[in-house]
Formats: C-alpha cells, structure tokens, sequence
C-alpha cells in the first residue's frame, strides 16, 4: 500500500474525484486522508428529501453531496477524519471487510475495544466510531469511511434525519445515543492531526506486515 497526499481544505466532491480518478490507472492499494468542512455525504441510493434536514444545512451552510458508494447518511465537518483506500482489486466484499478489519486493529493497538459490524460501522462499547461504503468499477474498488474525532454531534443530529425504523434497527431512540466521539473514549491523540498520522503510519505499517 502506498500513501498520497493532496491539498487541505478542498470541498469533499474534490476529495470524491480525486477517488475516482485513482481508480482509472490505480496499479496497488492507495491510501489518502482527507478532512472537509460541513458536510452532508449521502448514498447512492438514498433521497436526500428523506434523509437530510435540507433547510438546516441551507441556513447554516452545511454542503450536501451525494456519493457513488452505497450505505447510510453521514455527517463530516472538521472533527471528523475521512479515510479513503483505492485498490485494483474487484473483489469488492473482501476488500471492504479487509479493511474495515485493519482500521478496527488500529484502534484496538491504543487499547479500545473496537469491533466491525454487519452494517459496516465500526462500534466501541455498542456506539459508532467509524462508518463505512465501498464502490466498484472495472479498474478496481473504492473503501472509504470516516472517523470521528471530534465532531460537532448537535450539528450532526440537526443536519440528518434517520428514520425511526432507522435507528430501531439498531437497538436506539436517537443519533446522539448511537454515535460517540473518540475525543470522550481515549486521550491518546492530542488532536485529529494526531490521530491522523496514527492511522496513516499504522495502516502502511500493518499492510507491509501481511504482504510478507
């Protein structure tokens, strides 16, 4: 796996084309870290009539974007690191639980008792971390996901609007009782600058590890 770098502060449809054009030539699993300001990511097959509370993002300038992956509604702004793998490989289930697997490790290296779910979220004590979604063209499989650091969750629980049933499925009456920062579990990162170089050196370092 390599690392690359683009510039900060770019609006995440730029970080979304920057997946997109990796995967047309992608020759070996890349990996890229990205932070965005307010933003509203939807999936594919999702409405954002019915998922997104439109008027609170107008009025308080939270972007709104669709992506290609499929999956749930999330909510990233500054706190929240995004973390994106582009690999050549088509087999997208095992690319994906992969993945989601090594980036669980890493949290379980600074002591957390994180775990992967059938709903592609990452959960430490029952509450969500980390969400994930892939997508697959015939050039290779895109992975990408968030991390909460230190998100604004009250902006969070304005911005979407999951449905009852939504939440049901997942044993809670509310976003705020299913999510939880990082920050409130460890002060093992100083900040998500921290928590970001972490992540980076240890997916690099863990890849290099299984390919011997």
């Amino acid at each position: 796996m390599r690392l690359v770098h683009f510039p900060e502060g770019l609006p995440l449809t730029e970080y979304l084309q920057k997946e997109q054009d990796l995967l047309k030539s992608v020759e070996e699993p890349t990996l890229f870290t990205w932070i965005v300001s307010p933003t509203v990511i939807y999936g594919k097959h999702q409405s954002a009539a019915a998922e997104v509370n439109e008027a609170f993002c107008r009025e308080n300038g939270v972007a709104v974007v669709q992506r290609k992956s499929g999956g749930g509604c999330v909510y990233a702004d500054e706190g929240n690191l995004m973390i994106s793998v582009v690999t050549p490989s088509t087999h997208s289930e095992q690319v994906f639980s992969d993945f989601l697997t090594e980036v669980a490790k890493v949290l379980q290296s600074k002591g957390l008792p994180a775990v992967t779910t059938a709903h592609n979220d990452i959960l430490i004590d029952g509450r969500k971390v980390s969400g994930w979604a892939c997508y697959t063209a015939p050039t290779g499989t895109i992975v990408h996901g968030t991390m909460l650091y230190e998100v604004n969750i009250t902006r969070m629980i304005e911005a979407i609007t999951p449905t009852a049933d939504k939440l049901a499925k997942h044993g809670v009456a509310s976003v705020r009782q299913r999510v939880v920062n990082l920050r409130e579990l460890t002060d093992a990162f100083a900040d998500i600058h921290e928590l970001r170089a972490y992540i980076e050196k240890s997916l690099l370092s863990n890849t290099k590890e299984a390919d011997r």
